[in-house]
């Protein structure tokens, strides 16, 4: 005898449950018996599905689509406009750049103009002095010069009467001596 599930004792003459009685069955699916209930439970099944599907599954993705497509456009906008304000804020600095750079060089030139006028009016006011300096000087060599030669005379007169009297043992007169010094100054 064989025993069931839970140690009861499976009634004679019975086998186990999968054993078929006169003979094999087939496939439940394909038993043409309940071939029309199965069709109509496949309708019923396939409705219900259709329903919940187009009522309530597509409705709640439409929308998920929807506001993910609406974010996106969102981000786009604004991502967007942060690009144009970025534009718009690098025109306004290379405009500023441009400007800046442009008083730079209008007080550089303005600057080096100044110290150029500067420079050259201290340079005129030094050339001036220097010119002063250098009449004065002049002036101071003349009289220096005139005041040698006067002396350079009266010193080669001396001289060359020294000469004579020490070649001659005479003492020459002096107007000769200064009629001689006189013709070889004069050339």
């Amino acid at each position: 005898m064989a025993e069931g599930h839970g140690g009861a004792k499976a009634p004679t003459g019975t086998s186990s449950h999968t054993e078929a009685e006169g003979g094999a069955r087939p496939f439940p699916p394909f038993e043409t018996s309940t071939f029309a209930s199965q069709l109509v439970s496949l309708a019923i099944a396939f409705v219900a599905l259709y329903l919940i599907v187009s009522r309530i599954a597509l409705p709640r993705v439409g929308g998920v689509i929807d506001a993910r497509q609406s974010k996106i456009d969102g981000d786009l906008a604004a991502a967007q406009k942060f690009k144009d304000d970025s534009d718009a804020a690098l025109k306004a600095y290379e405009a500023d750049l441009a400007a800046a750079r442009s008083r730079a060089q209008a007080i550089s030139n303005e600057t080096r103009e100044k110290l150029n006028a500067q420079s050259e009016a201290e340079r005129k006011t030094l050339e001036e002095k220097l010119a002063h300096k250098l009449a004065d000087a002049e002036k101071t060599i003349a009289a220096t010069r005139a005041s040698a030669m006067s002396n350079v005379r009266g010193i080669a007169a001396d001289a060359a009467a020294s000469i004579v009297q020490r070649l001659t043992g005479i003492a020459p007169d002096a107007k000769s001596v200064q009629r001689a010094v006189d013709a070889t100054l004069k050339g």
